[in-house]
Order: structure tokens, then sequence, then C-alpha cells
């Protein structure tokens, strides 16, 4: 009853307060895995290494070397390992963000939107700040890198992001009505990405019964091109990132129209009962 009245804001001064919000949501979800921040990156970085180091032994141990691509070997695992993660991450991020349902959404400002936009860009800053630490020690302590087109390979990690963004507002916009299924389907769908995305295997050298196993994956599609412009005696022709781009671009469109239908039929008492 006794509320100040809200001033109209301009379309600007509406843009800067959404931004400012997106900013601190995603302050909230970094710091969501442990109360200190630079711990939370940290043990991202942490996971990172220590996958790098599994996947190097097991090619080591196994002999894989000698099918990997011409060049530093270290860095043609990296960029699978990189955006396996990269695109779990976020899709585990978006599908765990705050639903319509959420307590949180009974702040004034505060939308699932928002909350969205936080848990994608949340896990994109970790994953990006991991990959340059990473990549900066790697080139000062051990060698000297050589990436062929350093923006075309971050292009691909970006799009990595992008497809598991996408997927993921399609997983939450089905969680609040199917919460259980979403919850299998998440965790085997990441999973089965362990070989599905491609990142142990050059996608040229696959016989053509095998290539059709994997080419419906838009990140095995990432992967390989990420590779191709990382390397410059790799071409990728048997990948395209326009498709995995397309593919992201309707999925989005597919978990926004979702998300809406949800946002306007959800309510609070479904958590009670189910």
């Amino acid at each position: 009853m006794f509320q100040p009245r809200r001033k109209p804001q301009t379309g600007f001064g509406t843009a800067l307060s959404m931004f400012e919000l997106i900013y601190h949501s995603i302050v909230r979800s970094v710091r969501k895995t442990h109360n200190n921040a630079f711990m939370a990156i940290f043990m991202n970085m942490l996971q990172v290494v220590v996958f790098v180091l599994a996947f190097y032994v097991m090619f080591s141990v196994l002999g894989l070397r000698g099918a990997a691509i011409r060049g530093d070997f270290l860095i043609y695992i990296m960029t699978g390992i990189f955006l396996y993660l990269t695109h779990s991450k976020s899709l585990g991020a978006v599908v765990g963000s705050e639903g319509p349902a959420s307590p949180m959404m009974q702040h004034a400002p505060m939308n699932t939107i928002i909350s969205i936009c936080s848990a994608a860009l949340g896990a994109l800053y970790v994953q990006v700040l991991s990959l340059f630490v990473i990549l900066f020690v790697y080139h000062v302590a051990f060698t000297p890198l050589e990436i062929d087109d350093p923006f075309g390979a971050f292009g691909m990690l970006v799009l990595a992001w992008f497809t598991g963004v996408a997927l993921g507002l399609v997983l939450l916009a089905i969680k609040p009505w199917f919460p259980t299924a979403v919850s299998i389907f998440s965790t085997i769908y990441q999973r089965a990405n362990m070989i599905a995305s491609g990142k142990m295997f050059v996608a040229n050298t696959l016989p053509g019964f095998m290539l059709a196993m994997f080419d419906w994956n838009p990140l095995f599609h990432a992967i390989d091109q990420s590779r191709g412009f990382a390397f410059i005696n790799y071409n990728p022709r048997y990948s395209s990132w326009e498709y995995a781009f397309w593919v992201g671009v309707v999925l989005v469109m597919i978990g926004l129209m979702g998300e809406f239908y949800t946002r306007r039929h959800a309510s609070i008492s479904w958590s009670a009962r189910r």
C-alpha cells in the first residue's frame, strides 16, 4: 500500500537495470559451488586439468597418439576436453537455473530470462577464464602454443556453449512437467557425450558407417571444426559449424516457446505434489 511510486524508465535505463541484475545473478551462480569465488573457479580448473591428464595418459598407454593430428598432442586433447566441458556445464547450468515457481521469482525485478542468462553467462565466464589460465600456464611453463586460427577456435568454443544453452533451455521448459525424466535424460546425455562428442578421435579418419553414428551431434561438429582452426594441417571434411549453429537456433526457439508456455501455467504447488 505504502510503496514508492516507480518512475518510468527509458529503454536504455531498463536495459541497464537488467544488465545489473544479470551481473549480480552471475556472481551468485558462480559462487554456488563454493563461498569463495576464487575457489569455485579453481575447482573448475582442477577438473579440466584432471580430464586432460586422464586422456593424455589413456592415449599414451593405449598407443593412440599416432591416430591424432600432427602437431601439439596436448592441444588436440584440449580442443576436445574444453568444448565438451563447456557444452556440458552450460547445459547443466541452464537446466539447474531458477524456474518460474522458484522463491527467487517472488522478487519483482527477477524473472526467468534473467535467471537463464545469468546461469548461461556464468558457466561461459568460468570456462573461458579456466581456458585462458590453463593455456597461459602451458605456454609459459612447458612449450609455446601454436594455434593456426585462435579466433576461429574460440568461436567453436562459443558455439559449443551456445548449443549447450539451447538444449538446456528446452529441458528447462520441460522440467516442471517431467522433472525426473529431464534429470535422467540430462545425465545420460552428458555421459553419452564422453564418446558421442568425438573428442577422442578425428572425424576424417572415421568410416562412413561410424560417421553416421556421430554426425547428428552438434558438439561433434563443433569439436571437429575447432581442430580445423587449431591445426594448419587438418581440414575437416565431414563436419560443418553451420549445422551446429542452426540446430542451436532451432532449439533456442523451441525452448523459448516452451518456457513461455510453462511460465504461464507453472504453479508453486507442483513441487509439493511431486
